[in-house]
């Protein structure tokens, strides 16, 4: 029921409009707000840019044809939204991948730092919160769509080395977040029985106390990185009673054995991934993810393509070089079938307690750090939404005019709700969320 309705039922009834929080829950009374159906993003990550003339249709609107790197997403066609012309203009400190990577999803400059990259000025951490993140903390503060993790950062192949190529989330300025690139790690945080759990509760306790002890003892600056440390222990407790508490709705998936996280079982450590993910989705751990293959100046070999040389490497070569543009579109076309593949998962899985599929009310969003490898551009950067439940008119092709990347993360947030007036760096918003309905 609208406002309006309400208003005339209190009108009607004569009752005063301060009953009316004890009345919107009485489902006989029909006054409760509509629920909002289960929505839920997915951001996946490919790195160094990608080949223009296999990757962008040549026509807008719905009636596109798929070029080669994209033809394994043809079984989605009319489900996917293909957006030319967005635009990292985000500028400042650090080289282009690094901008590229930590800019992505954040929208916002780079701090100063000591992290030097290519020719350019070095850099810090990004200094912003990433849209994913920002997603996550909105669901988290609604009851309806509050979830034991809120967010889940997958990584396929991304290396240990924490730096602005290897980190596209962040929790806030300064708060790169890492994406679990081992699936085994993975599992065993989202289905692992914790051991000797009251040991565990009672240590938690010993290290609040002592948090708590040496708090007037230490400067401003310590007791903010302290704050942080209470906040983890309080996350911790946080995540041992919900384990105990929830039930699983699917069993988890059975992982192949003994693969290890090492570069030629990248497409077997993918699969077990998604398969991870969207069990962690039908489970409802999580409603928002990330998934993030390798890393931006990232040099996987994909051997199972036959392809030997090192993917950074082999972006940087021009454009004449009609063998290594021929490598890239395979490389390329690898994603897409990843993509494909959690696409078909999603679209294959019931949605719990619903009507149609997890797909139908999951918008995914494939994207790159670079619109193309050699020339380190940062105009024309991939970006190919696919799904559902987000509003979006899909099933299209659209050509923007180096339209800035941060007004598609706040139609990303206005679709779920979340309705900020900017996003990132707030000169970059002045028109407002993308028009994508």
């Amino acid at each position: 029921m609208n406002a309006i309705h309400r208003r005339q039922f209190i009108q009607q009834l004569g009752l005063s409009t301060a009953s009316l929080p004890f009345l919107l829950g009485l489902p006989s009374l029909g006054l409760a707000s509509p629920a909002r159906p289960r929505q839920r993003l997915i951001v996946m990550f490919s790195p160094n840019g990608t080949i223009p003339p296999a990757f962008w249709p040549d026509e807008a609107g719905s009636d596109f044809k798929l070029k080669e790197i994209m033809t394994p997403l043809e079984a989605f066609k009319d489900r996917m939204l293909v957006l030319h012309g967005l635009s990292n203009k985000v500028r400042g400190d650090g080289d282009s991948h690094m901008r590229g990577m930590s800019c992505l999803l954040t929208g916002i400059e780079l701090f100063p730092g000591n992290i030097q990259g290519g020719s350019h000025t070095p850099a810090g951490w990004a200094s912003g919160i990433s849209i994913d993140q920002e997603i996550k903390n909105y669901f988290q503060s609604r009851e309806e769509s509050r979830t034991r993790f809120g967010s889940l950062e997958f990584g396929v192949g991304v290396s240990d080395k924490a730096d602005p190529w290897t980190r596209m989330s962040y929790a806030g300025p300064n708060k790169p977040v890492a994406p679990i690139s081992d699936p085994y790690q993975m599992y065993q945080k989202l289905y692992g029985q914790l051991k000797d759990k009251e040991s565990l509760k009672s240590v938690l306790d010993d290290v609040r106390n002592d948090l708590k002890k040496v708090r007037k003892l230490i400067s401003a600056e310590d007791r903010r990185l302290l704050e942080e440390h209470e906040a983890l222990v309080r996350q911790m407790e946080k995540e041992i009673g919900e384990a105990d508490r929830q039930k699983l709705r699917v069993n988890p998936p059975s992982l192949e054995e003994g693969v290890a996280d090492q570069n030629d079982n990248v497409p077997r450590l993918s699969r077990m991934q998604v398969d991870l993910l969207v069990n962690s989705f039908v489970n409802d751990m999580a409603r928002v993810a990330t998934l993030q293959y390798t890393k931006s100046v990232g040099q996987a070999k994909m051997n199972w393509l036959g392809v030997t040389d090192p993917h950074h490497g082999l972006s940087h070569e021009p454009d004449k070089n009609e063998e290594a543009v021929a490598k890239l579109v395979k490389i390329n076309k690898w994603f897409a079938g990843e993509l494909n593949y959690l696409a078909q998962r999603l679209a294959g899985t019931p949605e719990p307690g619903g009507e149609g599929s997890l797909l139908d009310n999951t918008m995914i969003v494939w994207t790159n750090e670079l619109g193309k490898g050699n020339s380190h551009t940062l105009d024309n950067i991939p970006f190919v939404l696919l799904g559902g439940g987000f509003g979006f008119q899909m099933g299209r092709s659209l050509k923007l005019e180096k339209v800035p990347h941060n007004r598609l993360h706040l139609a990303l947030a206005h679709a779920v709700g979340h309705r900020i007036e900017t996003f990132g760096k707030p000169a970059l918003c002045e028109a407002g969320p993308l028009n994508l309905g």
